[in-house]
Formats: structure tokens, sequence, C-alpha cells
């Protein structure tokens, strides 16, 4: 866990797991895949939506209103908690956050599919935006701290 004290942009924070002795060079390219992997589905999931709109007005009987607030639910809730998940991160530990945000993701996906009404879905959109401001930003401290200084521009760009 860091220091709940120290500035959110200050060099201890950001380096608060020292590379070398936490994460073994073999190690290295798993952490980077499930990061990504992560980071994948919750970037995807904000456009995937869009491919079942028409099954979605169809079976639910959604209007065009219903439907914007579906697509908007998730976006809405992913940028309004971004910048809180990075700092709730850097406060309660990346990893933790980065699983707790993988695991509300997964219940809201699970959600999404067994949804019977337009209310569930977008409410269960919502929550899939807020696992994703979760696990977006500490995946990308976990790459920052995971790599060293020469390695973690090809690892984020990666």
């Amino acid at each position: 866990m860091s220091n709940p004290r120290a500035r959110p942009c200050a060099e201890e924070t950001i380096l608060a797991v020292h590379p070398a002795r936490n994460c073994s060079t073999s190690a290295k390219p798993w952490v980077l895949l499930t990061t990504i992997l992560a980071s994948s589905i919750a970037y995807v999931d904000e456009s995937v939506v869009n491919i079942a709109l028409p099954a979605i007005e169809s079976d639910l009987g959604a209007s065009a209103t219903i439907i914007q607030w579906l697509v908007n639910a998730y976006t809405l809730c992913l940028s309004a908690l971004l910048l809180a998940g990075g700092a709730a991160g850097d406060h309660f530990g990346r990893r933790r956050l980065f699983l707790i945000g993988i695991g509300v993701f997964a219940v809201a996906s699970l959600w999404c599919g067994l949804s019977q009404t337009v209310l569930q879905l977008i409410s269960a959109r919502a929550l899939q935006g807020v696992g994703a401001a979760l696990l977006i930003p500490t995946s990308l401290a976990i790459i920052g701290a995971t790599f060293e200084e020469r390695e973690r521009g090809k690892a984020i760009g990666t």
C-alpha cells in the first residue's frame, strides 16, 4: 500500500513498488499481458454494445432515448470516475483496485447478459463503467511500477 499522505504525482508514489525487488524478469511479460487484456476488455466494451443495439431495441422494446442512455451510461461512469480510480489505486494499492475493478466489471457483464429489462441493462452498463474506471488507471500504474524507466515507454506503448 502506498503512503496515503504522498502527493499523487510524487516520484515516490509513482515508483511505490520498486521494479527490481518485486517483479522478476520472467514475470514482466505476464504482468504486461494481464494489464493489456484487462484494459482491452474495458475499451472494447465501450463500443461493442453498438453491434447489439438493434437486437436490444427489438427484444426489450427500447426507445431511441433509452438506447442513448444505454450507450452513454458506461462512458459517463467511466469518464466521471477515471481519476478517482487512479487516486484510489495509489491510496489503497494498485493490485487490489485492479482486481476489484476486474471483479466489478465481470459481475456487471454477467448482469448485462442476464438483464430482463432496459433499466437493469442500463444499471449494469453503468456498473461496468465503474469497474473500468478502477482497472484502466491501475493497469497503467502497475506497468509504470513494474518496468524500469528504460523499459517503461515500450511497455506502455505495447
